[in-house]
């Protein structure tokens, strides 16, 4: 596959990822030897971390029990002097699948496929006849940085991650830095920051900030923005999305910002989460399929 620069829808989506090695709770072991004069400050900072446990687990706990997510929806994307508007749909299978399709304006009739599961990128241009396919270590900048499909599920889905973990669990609650206001939500892994913005009241999640910092790669950052809350099941999911990517790895300053406003997501299973290509389309390189569906 060509770099990251070429890949103008992909890009906005997936290159802000960073699942290095866990960073390991740090515990401190000092209120253990120190005497017992220390005895009331150690009890504030335990109280003090209970709560940000208590916090973020509220915070996890606001993701939908749903196991799929489907809707009709408006895509927009904007790049340089390129602002897209056409009608699409989102079909998200728990741990199994991400899939954006995007259609002809008032004929419907599909003209591109974003597909994301565990193993890999699936792009599918049907005015062409092309696609490209690969798994994820064949992108450098995500090789280097060892992304996981479930980072992208829990963005999509509204939730916390933990990089290189497919979900957040109880143990993993202590990785997480919580703001003074419980309102901020932090998690620090290598040269990655994640913040995600929250409701204090109800801990539901309404922006995720993730920067990317190094002194090789340049600078990154993904601005991912939710509103729009609808119920689904005792849950809420949010049916606008906004996110906004730009980096200075390409040594230019590149920005993308994408827009699914969704009409009526629903937990709906009667959809095929395998898509199959055509024998008849042709298999190329990312700068080639992105570069003719930005102009259909």
């Amino acid at each position: 596959m060509k770099k990251l620069n070429m890949m103008i829808v992909a890009t906005g989506i997936v290159l802000f990822f960073n699942a290095c090695a866990s960073k390991k709770a740090i515990v401190d072991t000092q209120t253990v030897a120190t005497p017992t004069t220390g005895t009331t400050t150690t009890s504030k900072a335990t109280q003090t971390q209970n709560a940000s446990a208590a916090f973020v687990k509220k915070v996890a706990d606001t993701q939908v029990y749903a196991k799929n997510v489907v809707s009709d929806l408006s895509f927009n994307v904007k790049m340089g002097s390129k602002d897209i508007t056409v009608p699409g749909s989102l079909h998200m299978r728990r741990n199994e699948v991400i899939r954006l399709q995007l259609f002809i304006p008032l004929l419907g009739t599909e003209v591109a496929r974003l597909e994301f599961t565990p193993s890999g990128v699936l792009i599918i241009d049907r005015m062409h006849k092309e696609y490209i396919e690969g798994d994820y270590t064949q992108l450098d900048f995500l090789k280097k940085n060892g992304l996981n499909f479930y980072s992208l599920q829990a963005l999509f889905w509204n939730q916390l991650l933990v990089p290189g973990e497919t979900s957040v669990t109880d143990k993993d609650l202590t990785r997480f830095e919580v703001g003074s206001g419980l309102q901020n939500v932090k998690l620090e892994n290598g040269n990655m920051t994640y913040n995600w913005t929250t409701q204090p009241q109800t801990g539901q999640i309404v922006m995720t900030n993730v920067a990317y910092a190094s002194a090789k790669n340049g600078a990154s950052s993904l601005l991912w923005q939710y509103s729009d809350f609808k119920p689904m099941g005792t849950k809420y999911f949010p049916a606008r999305q906004e996110f906004q990517f730009s980096t200075t790895a390409t040594k230019q300053m590149k920005t993308v910002k994408v827009v699914l406003s969704m009409d009526d997501p629903k937990d709906k299973a009667d959809w095929d989460a395998k898509t199959t290509v055509s024998s008849r389309y042709k298999k190329v390189e990312a700068a080639d399929v992105l570069g003719k569906l930005l102009n259909f």
